[in-house]
């Protein structure tokens, strides 16, 4: 395949992964397509991650997925605290009141601190913090550098074309993707309402041809229930160079995603992927659960900014993860799990998408014959 993304990275089809899983970023590089590694990690286990996937990928290309939220909540200050003295009286009476109904078993005091210091500490948000990240990623054969959230700073751009490294970025609007291209953004992926994780409110189909007209010449990939070859047929006839794919990797036999959570994608319908604030303070598509119901009631309080929200979250997360029962369990998901029906290997899953592909193709061209 020949789109422009393809002849920019090297790449022999336009199929990018998004996975926190190095196995599935080695999986979809050596199969022709793009693995990019999500964020989240301390510097050394960033190094380490990077090494084992330059050692494993065979020289292809591949990519890091970086968080870099334009506001958020200090946290220095609750390193050394625990999350009951953070959080506002109504957040913590309603934490209380949710664990207290629930079968999750109970952690000592001292346990949930430290799980709340062990997430912030990962959390790195500051200018400074990111350049700890981008030292270790540089120092990688990397080919794309993406922010998750927002415009990426002048220097990390900078940065990264001086190393011949691309930019990518996401957005949810067209108004959001010329501010990315005014930045010097070498690839935007439009990530349409459908998708897992922090989204936006246009959906892909409506959204992609706006980015697409806003930024040209600047290559495009859609993202936002594309699992499968109808549907990146779909994302190219609307303009976009390639597409990005991230729920689809997370009930893989590479994926290293607790085995609860995989049943649960595999039980789990389209509308099972619900937008809420209440997994990290920030609209986010995740897999409904019995934490995301309680914030549907009328006497839950106002979510808080991000990361206190998450810290929320982490501690439910981290019980119900202990516990045999997953009314509990959660993972950021898009509504393409509604399609996700067995475990298969990426491989796999890259060859039913290229083969429905090329099937729709055909069907298309016999149409227009």
């Amino acid at each position: 395949m020949k789109t422009a993304i393809c002849e920019m990275l090297g790449i022999e089809m336009p199929i990018f992964a998004f996975s926190h899983c190095r196995d599935v970023v080695v999986e979809v590089s050596k199969a022709g397509g793009f693995g990019v590694l999500g964020g989240g990690l301390e510097p050394d286990q960033l190094e380490t991650e990077l090494k084992w996937i330059d050692n494993h990928i065979g020289g292809k290309p591949y990519g890091v997925d970086f968080l870099m939220p334009q506001r958020s909540a200090p946290v220095e200050e609750a390193l050394a605290g625990s999350l009951r003295d953070l959080l506002p009286t109504p957040h913590r009476v309603f934490l209380e009141n949710v664990l207290a109904a629930s079968n999750l078993p109970v952690i000592a005091r001292e346990d949930s601190a430290k799980i709340q210091r062990d997430a912030l500490g990962r959390l790195k948000i500051r200018p400074d913090q990111h350049q700890e990240l981008l030292d270790v990623t540089f120092r990688h054969p990397i080919k794309l550098l993406v922010s998750a959230l927002g415009v990426p700073p002048a220097n990390v751009i900078s940065r990264a074309h001086s190393l011949g490294v691309k930019i990518g970025a996401l957005v949810g609007s067209p108004e959001h993707a010329a501010k990315q291209k005014a930045a010097g953004v070498d690839v935007i992926i439009a990530q349409g309402h459908e998708a897992g994780g922090h989204t936006g409110h246009i959906s892909t189909m409506v959204l992609v041809p706006q980015v697409v007209d806003c930024v040209f010449p600047t290559p495009v990939l859609a993202a936002g229930g594309i699992g499968g070859g109808r549907q990146m047929a779909a994302a190219l006839a609307l303009g976009a160079d390639g597409v990005w794919c991230g729920s689809i990797w997370l009930a893989t036999a590479q994926s290293d995603v607790d085995p609860k959570i995989k049943e649960k994608i595999l039980r789990s319908s389209s509308s099972d992927a619900v937008i809420t604030k209440a997994w990290s303070g920030k609209n986010n598509r995740i897999l409904k659960s019995r934490w995301t119901e309680a914030w549907t009631k009328p006497d839950a309080p106002d979510v808080l900014m991000m990361p206190f929200q998450g810290l929320m979250t982490k501690e439910v997360m981290h019980r119900a993860g202990r516990s045999k029962s997953n009314d509990f369990l959660s993972h950021p998901a898009g509504q393409v799990i509604g399609q996700i029906k067995s475990e298969t290997s990426v491989r796999q899953t890259v060859s039913d998408m290229l083969t429905e592909f090329s099937d729709t193709m055909e069907r298309l061209t016999r149409i227009i014959s």
